[in-house]
Parts: C-alpha cells; structure tokens; sequence
C-alpha cells in the first residue's frame, strides 16, 4: 500500500487548535506472484521432440483423430464444453507424441550430507520460533552460518572438478 502525500496544513479559523489537517491519496495493488502465475497443472511436455521427423509428422494426425473423434460425440452447442475438448484433446495428443518433459536437477553437488545440514537449520529455526530466547537466537545464526559455509563449499568442490 503506497501512500502519496498531497497537503499539509495548519487550521486558519476563528479557533485557535494544534489539530493539522492532513489529506492522503491511498492506493492499493494486488500483485499475484510469479510463481503462481507461471504455475499450470504440472504438466510440461518435451517440445523438442517436435525437431524430429516422425513426432512433427505424427503429432498433428494425433490432434485431428483425437478432434474428429469428439466432433461425432458433441452437439457443438456449449462453447465452454468444446474449449474444454479441445483443450484436452491437445494435452492427450501431447502426452503420447511428445512424452513429459524431464525436470532439470539444478545442484549435482547436493548430498545426504547437505540434506542433513538443512534439517539441522530447519530444527534451530522451529526452535527460535517456538523459544524466543537469546541462546536459541545465537545457535539459529551458528547453524545458518556453518551450513552456508559447507553449501559454499561443496559448491565450490564441485565447481572445481567440473573444471578440471
């Protein structure tokens, strides 16, 4: 929430006060956040399939087979029924010609041993949370900076081999 501030001045009348007048321009704006925006029903397809001969060829005859297929069985009436079709008819077509798309695993270098460190900072902050104290504030800032230091590491480890 933005507040813009337009005008600030003192109460010139027949009575003395020290109340100020103040007006305000407020705006608001909701924002969705990106993730959410980006996020579909999960399901990503392998598009570069499509640069190989026989998938470009057999992935539009899959599509129009799927669509005369459901043109026979529907009245053609309700808009929002044929999108919904079509829009299924699509996403099946790509499921066996295209096949899911493999999720890139984004740290080679993460372990057991870095999975260990995360659950030892998870604990400490649970900890702080629940137990506000100074003891538990200081452990909290110890595990973050040893488990940033062995992540920075590991990376650095792994960086390393990579190039030589």
């Amino acid at each position: 929430m933005a507040l813009e501030y337009i005008r600030y001045t003192k109460f010139q009348g027949s009575y003395d006060t020290d109340h100020y007048l103040v007006v305000a321009k407020v705006t608001e704006r909701l924002a969705a956040s990106k993730q959410e925006a980006q996020e579909s029903d999960g399901e990503r397809f392998n598009m570069r399939k499509l640069n190989e001969l026989e998938v470009r060829e057999q992935y539009p005859i899959e599509i129009t087979n799927r669509s005369a297929a459901l043109e026979n069985l529907s009245d053609g009436k309700d808009i929002n029924r044929a999108w919904d079709n079509n829009k299924k008819n699509i996403k099946t077509s790509a499921k066996w010609s295209l096949y899911q798309h493999e999720l890139k695993k984004h740290k080679p270098w993460f372990d057991e041993e870095c999975l260990g460190f995360l659950d030892q900072r998870k604990q400490a902050t649970m900890q702080c949370e629940q137990e506000p104290y100074q003891n538990n504030a200081d452990n909290l800032n110890n595990v973050r900076c040893e488990a940033s230091r062995h992540f920075r590491n590991k990376n650095k480890e792994y960086l390393k081999t990579k190039i030589e």
